[in-house]
């Protein structure tokens, strides 16, 4: 297969590439590093992308851009709260939408979620966790309607054990998982049959 995978540079990114290294020709897009440059919080950048590509077999996205504005809630506001919209969640989204008529049929999009349920409440966080649950609503029901056999599936690891180091303090106390367990899951997500799926890691 073809796959397109959008952040290959970052933790994620590097252990899909290497579980899915071998089998399949990786094309590998990134703000700064790739065979391709793309900016997944700018929409037209987005769209030149998939321009310049084949026709793909699948779409993978280890990388939710600027992620969200951290900060406590009584400091956010409209603005801090379209980072993590504009960025994780739109940004996205519009791969998804610009992808459709760039996949080959019966062709796959796989996407990273993270934390949002109240078990996994940190503080300073609720700009991701909003993001990360706009996630899981819209693959689950932009699964029901993808054309051509199109499939859409999540990953949604808690804090990786390759991030303990900067993100650690924030999640004392919460399950971590490494990214190759991660990896398996977007193996799984694109090499499989599953539509529709939110594959919660690290609890």
């Amino acid at each position: 297969m073809k796959i397109l995978l959008i952040g290959g540079s970052g933790n994620i990114g590097r252990a899909i590439a290497a579980e899915l290294d071998g089998r399949h020709e990786i094309i590998a897009a990134g703000r700064q590093h790739g065979d391709v440059r793309v900016d997944i919080e700018d929409e037209a950048s987005i769209i030149a992308m998939y321009q310049r590509l084949p026709e793909l077999d699948a779409v993978a996205v280890a990388t939710g851009g600027r992620n969200g504005h951290l900060a406590p809630v009584a400091e956010m506001s409209a603005a801090r709260y379209r980072v993590g919209l504009e960025s994780k969640l739109l940004g996205q989204v519009n791969v998804v939408l610009h992808g459709l008529n760039h996949v080959r049929d019966g062709g796959s999009f796989t996407l990273v979620g993270g934390v949002s349920d109240a078990q996994s409440i940190a503080p300073q966080f609720s700009n991701v966790y909003m993001a990360n649950a706009a996630l899981d609503a819209f693959v689950t029901a932009a699964a029901v309607e993808l054309p051509r056999g199109l499939r859409i599936n999540l990953v949604a690891p808690q804090l990786l054990d390759e991030s303990v180091e900067a993100y650690g303090a924030w999640f004392r106390g919460m399950p971590t998982t490494p990214a190759a367990s991660v990896a398996r899951a977007y193996s799984l997500s694109i090499e499989g049959m599953q539509n529709g799926q939110v594959y919660r890691l690290g609890r």
